[in-house]
């Protein structure tokens, strides 16, 4: 994080990473989908999505001065699935728990390997999203929510590979400890938790690191 770095962050909703990143130094463009389409989708009534840089500052104030935040953060509505072709260029990309939402398992896997061109060489991409612990075979999948299979997860990072990109090592082992042991269900009173009851499924949250060589090779 530093003033010569640049960010691009997806489906940034109401999430305080945009201020953080830019109260490091960072000058960050933070996306969300159009308003027309949040509201369709629910996002808006749930407080899960931002339409505005006024939206995501009032989110995050508390993290970062206005006068800081408006000169490092700029804000633009994006569909993760249609990426626009002038973004380019960025120094990191992430999103939190955003692309299990796009449709279905292969529309977060095109958006990781898309938004993975994004980067500068040397570049970094760091993005979370919904784990299934009960199967890696059956799973969840329609069009409001997918849930993640470790075989989805090694594909994809199979798929980064064959395109150039470095994945680093997955994290699967799921804790032994008075927390991790917990499955929250419906209405899910607990929190924070770490892992919870969605259909017939146990889930937790995953990570993926996307590194893209710079022009030596070298990360």
């Amino acid at each position: 994080m530093r003033t010569d770095k640049k960010g691009l962050g997806f489906g940034c909703g109401q999430e305080p990473l945009a201020a953080i990143f830019a109260k490091h130094g960072a000058t960050v463009l933070a996306t969300d989908l159009a308003p027309e389409e949040a509201e369709q989708k629910g996002w808006v009534r749930t407080l899960q999505h931002s339409a505005s840089l006024e939206n995501l500052y009032k989110a995050s104030r508390n993290k970062i001065s206005r006068k800081d935040f408006f000169s490092k953060v700029s804000f633009r509505s994006v569909d993760m699935n249609a990426i626009p072709d002038d973004l380019d260029s960025f120094d990191f990309v992430w999103s939190a728990c955003a692309f299990e939402h796009l449709g279905s398992l292969r529309h977060g896997m095109e958006f990781i390997k898309n938004s993975s061109r994004l980067l500068k060489p040397g570049g970094i991409a760091v993005h979370t999203t919904e784990f299934n612990l009960s199967s890696n075979q059956e799973t969840m999948e329609h069009p409001g929510c997918s849930v993640f299979r470790k075989q989805d997860m090694e594909r994809l990072a199979e798929e980064l590979v064959h395109e150039g990109y470095v994945v680093e090592p997955f994290n699967f082992n799921c804790g032994n400890g008075l927390v991790d042991n917990h499955v929250d269900a419906p209405p899910y009173g607990m929190s924070p938790h770490l892992k919870l009851k969605l259909d017939q499924y146990v889930v937790t949250s995953i990570g993926i690191i996307v590194r893209k060589p710079d022009n030596q090779g070298n990360l």
